[in-house]
């Protein structure tokens, strides 16, 4: 008897994903990679109640509900250790002035800009009597003398404070850290070079001490006798400023710039310093 074959059944297709798992698989990689660009690569940052994000990144120090005047929360840190910054300003010979920032404990950051606040970080701005004027992300900024002007009768008070990378400001005991100088006697100096031209007949040193060391460094001055020294000098904690052998003495208030005239009558070598501090300024060679 032969055997009846029964026909043989089509093999069954594989099974395909389920529609759903399919949609939350794709979902997830989206997820995952706008989680990874979001914020240029930085991780996210749950935002308190009324923070932004930008003032949300990072735990170092303390928070403030207080602002730097400009709408930048503070960022109160400790004394000890905290960032520190000092501003000097020098008339540059073509046009302004050239503004120089010496921070302690600190440095500058732009490639961090709007990243998580870590401390010693971030960069400075500038205000010109209380109106921002720039952002700093090194030490040197030229200052333009038609800014000062179009500050109108103001323009004197130029002040640089510290933020950190999320742009909140560095603060401590509840104020910003920042340093102010004046630029008063600069505005009334001729419009090309922003600083009274010295005498035919006087020769000009400045010099300026911030933390401890000399700017420039100390060295040495030729002058020739009979003509008139004015030095001018600023240290940015209080002192005394000594011109050896002509006896010739001024107080030094911190963060100003003081300015001692003599004539040099006298021939030899002589050194200008600091009596706290104990500092050679710069050594006079009259001849």
């Amino acid at each position: 008897m032969k055997r009846s074959h029964r026909p043989l059944r089509a093999a069954r297709p594989r099974r395909t994903a389920r529609p759903a798992v399919a949609a939350v698989t794709a979902l997830t990689a989206a997820a995952l990679v706008l989680g990874a660009s979001a914020c240029g690569g930085r991780a996210t940052t749950h935002h308190k109640p009324g923070t932004s994000h930008e003032q949300a990144g990072g735990s170092v120090g303390r928070l403030l509900t207080a602002d730097d005047g400009s709408g930048n929360r503070l960022r109160q840190v400790d004394a000890e250790g905290a960032p520190s910054v000092t501003v000097a300003v020098r008339p540059d010979s073509e046009d302004g002035w050239n503004v120089h920032l010496t921070v302690r404990n600190f440095r500058f950051t732009p490639d961090s800009v709007g990243g998580a606040a870590l401390l010693g970080r971030g960069h400075a701005r500038l205000f010109l009597d209380g109106h921002p004027l720039a952002r700093v992300y090194g030490s040197w900024y030229h200052l333009p003398a038609s800014l000062v002007r179009g500050a109108g009768k103001g323009g004197t008070e130029l002040t640089a404070r510290l933020y950190a990378d999320d742009h909140t400001a560095w603060a401590v005991n509840s104020a910003p850290v920042q340093a102010t100088t004046s630029l008063s006697e600069a505005t009334s100096a001729p419009e090309k070079t922003g600083a009274a031209t010295p005498r035919p007949d006087t020769t000009l040193v400045e010099i300026v001490v911030s933390h401890g060391k000399v700017s420039p460094d100390p060295g040495r001055t030729e002058i020739k006798k009979g003509r008139t020294v004015e030095l001018r000098v600023r240290s940015d904690r209080a002192d005394h400023l000594h011109v050896h052998g002509y006896d010739k003495e001024a107080a030094l208030p911190a963060g100003r710039t003081v300015t001692l005239t003599f004539t040099a009558d006298r021939s030899g070598l002589f050194e200008v310093e600091t009596h706290e501090s104990d500092l050679l300024l710069t050594q006079l060679v009259v001849r």
